[in-house]
């Protein structure tokens, strides 16, 4: 009866420990490796185990790269895991490329991979090119109607130049300035109608691909509208802003003269002020000419004949002019 217990628990003990071991041994993985004619030792599976290197993401990849004849070792798969890179990705971009005969490495493909960019989305732009389309570009001909244009950019990737190469933003506004400056130096809106083409080979002509990490296959006018004639809007609103500084300056003008108005008005009360103080100088002058002997009663009766004839002549020259105004004969 001990010997049955015993032997159950020695039992239990074997099956505990089988379980461990197959468990932190990726025995399965072992085997499927050794049936496809990849050598990795047991021993280096344990070893990424304690690398906390997860060995299904080594050995799959591993077995369709020796598949595909790329002659990869596990030490190139596990350090660019290791550097936190994709290598499922980068061996399935590395056998498309192998297949479309696009010379590729694993240490280019791996630096494309970690430079954050799709290495296998890459290749299939390089076989099959991608069309960018960009937004509608408002750009003004030389008489001042404006287009607005929407074109198709045909790219390719280029694998040389993903590393450090500028992205699709790029390639839109390149294109995007290209279609402004093109159709800006046009005489006439009517040209570019006319021939739309003129506008997509001078954009390709500029090499607009220099520096990012695709190549421009092809730039095609997409569509072409008239917009609003800016040149008239301009010109509208120029005459606009002289009307307004000529209303401001005729404006200053007249605050100008009803201040000089002013100022003259205020010198004429002045002098009025001054001559009816002066006038009332006059009776005492008299008084005291008159009281000393020097002016005697008859000159004083002549001086207000004179003063009262004068008036008289006075009324009758602003009779006359009024008379004169309102269209009757003159009163002699």
């Amino acid at each position: 009866m001990t010997t049955l217990i015993t032997s159950a628990i020695f039992l239990v003990l074997a099956l505990i420990l089988f379980m461990v071991i197959f468990t932190f041994i990726p025995v399965g993985l072992w085997i499927s490796a050794l049936a496809a004619g990849v050598n990795i030792g047991i021993f280096t599976l344990i070893g990424m185990r304690l690398r906390r290197v997860a060995p299904v993401r080594i050995v799959s990849p591993m077995i369709k790269a020796h598949k595909a004849g790329l002659g990869l070792t596990v030490t190139q798969l596990e350090a660019h895991y290791l550097a936190g890179g994709n290598v499922d990705r980068v061996v399935n971009a590395l056998i498309a490329a192998e297949r479309a005969a696009i010379p590729l490495k694993f240490e280019r493909a791996a630096a494309i991979d970690l430079a954050g960019r799709d290495v296998l989305q890459a290749v299939q732009m390089s076989v099959n090119p991608k069309v960018i389309e960009t937004p509608v570009v408002s750009a003004v001909a030389a008489n001042g109607i404006e287009l607005r244009v929407k074109a198709r950019v045909t790219v390719r990737a280029n694998i040389d130049r993903l590393v450090g190469g500028a992205g699709e933003e790029t390639i839109i506004a390149r294109v995007g300035e290209g279609i402004v400056t093109s159709i800006g130096s046009s005489d006439s809106h009517k040209a570019v109608l006319e021939n739309p083409d003129v506008v997509s080979q001078t954009v390709l002509n500029k090499g607009l691909d220099a520096g990012t990490a695709f190549e421009i296959l092809s730039i095609d006018i997409a569509d072409v509208d008239v917009g609003k004639n800016i040149g008239a809007e301009l010109q509208t609103d120029q005459a606009e802003a002289d009307k307004r500084i000529a209303q401001a300056k005729a404006e200053e003008r007249r605050a100008m003269a009803v201040a000089r108005e002013q100022e003259m008005k205020a010198a004429v009360v002045e002098m009025r002020a001054k001559v009816v103080e002066a006038e009332a100088d006059v009776p005492k002058a008299m008084a005291d000419a008159l009281r000393q002997g020097n002016l005697g009663v008859m000159d004083y009766y002549n001086m207000k004949n004179i003063m009262a004839d004068t008036q008289m002549r006075d009324n009758i020259a602003i009779q006359a002019k009024g008379d004169e105004q309102e269209g009757l004969p003159t009163k002699k």
